[in-house]
């Protein structure tokens, strides 16, 4: 190494040492400072405690004696005394705790603690602090801190405060505000206007609805505070008689005691039901509260109501059915002027009285009792009773009876509607007497018949039977005109018996009925359609088939026969046709049978179906057809007519019952 580098080498361990030595004079300084600032320290706490000992029997009382929880800390934080209820509120053990309470801070308030305790070191007092704490047991706390700043000599040596817990306070605080603002929505949206005024007439609250009452076109929330001296002089013109409108609130306010049901007809016809309830606190009046309500439904349905009942009350006054009402004991509770005529006895004298031992004779007590029985389980029903009345003489009722309920659905009584049918009950006795004697005299009249037609033809066939033999007996010796007149005699002799059959026929439609049964329509006509005669020109048709109904089988074959047969006979066309067709109604079948003969005049529509009446004058018709035709159609409840045009054709429509 060369002598210059060795040089330079030896000038910079120099420096170096001459560095390091300065440097250790600085830290022994540094040591001394550090040492005498240890020495201070150590001092002020004597010097705080020496504070603390000397004001400790002054404390001692207050520690004692307050309820709030007491701290007194240092300038950092650490706890140096503290009482019981402090030692309480933060969950300690007791009041050794070496505990800083800046620990106690939740995490998420440790800026505002912060920011606090700057503001307690600069100003000296700390108040209405709320902080969220941790208590030692773990325990979320809301506590009210009210701080300040110990002094000794001007200089800031220790803090204390006042911590109080307000963890339930605050929540129900919350509650509070929370049933109160809920309390405002209802009272906002009620259906009654509210008006709450305190002593001096300012305006706490009101709703919507009162507004709307009073027309006042503004929100709710914009009328709290102001004055509502004034308010009744302003909305007297809303009522029909402002100045009593005006005259009531003025003594209602003067009496300050609760009002009720205060009734307001309004210009518009609106009805207001008002209510003041004065609020008082320990004696002292603090304001009160006004209720209006909308009766104008509620009014207008009561005077209905009682317009209806006074209508219906003088209904059953003077209607001419009786009227009774009863109780579960059958005991009569009011009678209108109607029954009293129908029984003869006054309203006084039978309330009170049973009504199933006054009137009824026989078994009609029985039946009231057993009647009476249903409407208790609550059935209505009809019934027929004889009854006495007061002067003795009998009488038929027709009794409807239905159960009378409380407003709470429970059966109490019954109420009985009353028709006198003595007369209709002696029309039917005297009606089932001529039935009597009409259905005799049908057998009779049937045997008479029957008598009539064996005593009738026996000559008739014997006039047959000598006609024949005079022609036999001069075969070759009559003349041209004797032969015709024989035969004019056979003629009129077929025509005689034929008119006999029908006659008896037609006469024991009636009284000669078959058991009504299941008729299958379709069948009988069909089979009667193959064995009747009919020419080769003329074709009979069914176009729907045709139904199963209630009925006398024999007897609708014959009607159906004596259409067809009809219609048959009075064909005069090259080519004819008899169409048979049905329609279904709701409670019969409509048929019709139509053809395209001669037709028939409506002059003689009417008459066509009275017995004996025929149009046309031949040998084969004695007038007796339809009329046979309508008795067995009224048989079976229906109706016939027809619609005809000569020489274009005729239809007859007639129903029978399903």
């Amino acid at each position: 190494m060369s002598q210059d580098k060795i040089d330079v080498l030896q000038r910079a361990l120099t420096r170096e040492k001459a560095a390091r030595k300065q440097a250790e004079k600085i830290l022994e300084n540094k040591a001394a400072e550090l040492y005498e600032a240890k020495q201070n320290l150590e001092k002020s706490y004597i010097e705080l405690e020496g504070l603390l000992n000397k004001t400790d029997s002054q404390l001692q009382g207050v520690f004692e004696n307050i309820v709030d929880a007491y701290v007194i800390m240092d300038l950092f934080g650490n706890i140096l005394k503290m009482n019981n209820p402090a030692i309480n509120l933060l969950d300690f053990e007791d009041d050794k705790e070496d505990y800083n309470l800046l620990k106690i801070a939740d995490p998420s308030e440790l800026q505002r603690v912060s920011e606090s305790f700057q503001t307690l070191l600069k100003k000296g007092t700390l108040t209405d602090f709320h902080l969220k704490i941790i208590t030692k047991k773990n325990i979320s706390k809301l506590v009210h801190i009210n701080a300040s700043i110990i002094y000794d000599d001007g200089i800031a040596v220790a803090a204390q405060g006042i911590v109080r817990d307000i963890t339930e306070a605050k929540k129900a605080e919350r509650q509070l505000i929370e049933s109160e603002n809920r309390l405002t929505t209802l009272i906002i949206n009620l259906d009654s206007g509210i008006l709450l005024e305190d002593e001096n007439r300012k305006i706490i609250l009101t709703n919507n609805k009162f507004c709307e009452f009073f027309k006042i076109n503004t929100s709710p929330d914009l009328l709290k505070g102001q004055d509502g001296s004034n308010a009744a002089e302003q909305n007297k013109v809303l009522f029909k008689n402002p100045k009593t409108f005006i005259t009531r609130i003025n003594e209602i306010l003067e009496k300050r005691t609760q009002v009720i049901g205060d009734e307001l007809e309004m210009v518009s016809g609106k009805i207001l039901l008002r209510d003041y309830i004065p609020i008082y606190e320990n004696t002292v009046y603090k304001g009160h509260l006004w209720a209006y309500k909308d009766v104008t439904l509620r009014r207008n349905y009561r005077k209905s109501l009682e317009a209806q009942k006074q209508k219906y009350s003088n209904i059953i006054a003077n209607m001419n059915l009786g009227l009774i009402e009863v109780d579960n004991h059958d005991k009569i509770l009011m009678t209108n002027q109607s029954f009293s005529k129908m029984s003869g006895y006054l309203e006084h004298e039978l309330i009170g009285k049973n009504a199933g031992s006054i009137f009824p004779v026989g078994q009609g007590s029985e039946i009231i009792k057993n009647e009476s029985l249903k409407r208790q389980k609550g059935k209505s029903n009809s019934y027929e009773v004889k009854i006495r009345t007061k002067s003795g003489e009998l009488k038929y009722w027709l009794v409807s009876g239905a159960p009378n309920y409380s407003l709470k659905g429970k059966i109490i009584g019954s109420i009985g509607i009353h028709l006198d049918i003595t007369d209709l009950k002696n029309l039917e006795l005297q009606k089932e007497q001529l039935l009597t004697k009409l259905e005799k005299s049908n057998d009779e009249l049937q045997e008479y018949a029957h008598i009539v037609s064996h005593d009738l033809k026996s000559p008739l066939r014997s006039i047959n039977a000598l006609v024949s033999w005079i022609k036999e007996d001069n075969v070759g010796k009559l003349d041209d005109l004797s032969l015709q007149n024989f035969k004019l005699i056979d003629a009129t002799l077929d025509k005689m018996e034929q008119l006999i059959t029908d006659v008896l026929n037609y006469s024991s439609i009636g009284s000669n009925t078959g058991d009504m049964a299941d008729v299958n329509l379709d069948e009988v006509i069909t089979t009667l359609i193959q064995i009747m005669y009919k020419p080769e020109h003329i074709k009979v048709t069914i176009l729907n088939k045709l139904p199963t109904l209630k009925g006398d089988k024999t007897k609708l074959q014959q009607l159906f026969q004596n259409l067809i047969g009809n219609a048959i006979k009075f064909i005069n066309k090259k080519e004819g046709f008899v169409k048979i067709d049905v329609k279904d109604m709701p409670t019969h079948y409509q048929f019709s049978v139509a053809d395209n003969g001669m037709g028939i005049e409506k002059k003689f529509h009417d008459k066509i179906f009275k017995i004996f009446h025929a149009l046309n004058k031949s040998k084969e018709s004695t007038g007796i057809g339809l009329s046979i035709v309508k008795k067995i159609i009224d048989l079976h409840e229906g109706e016939i007519w027809l619609e005809s045009e000569s020489n274009k054709g005729t239809t007859f429509f007639f129903t029978l019952k399903k």
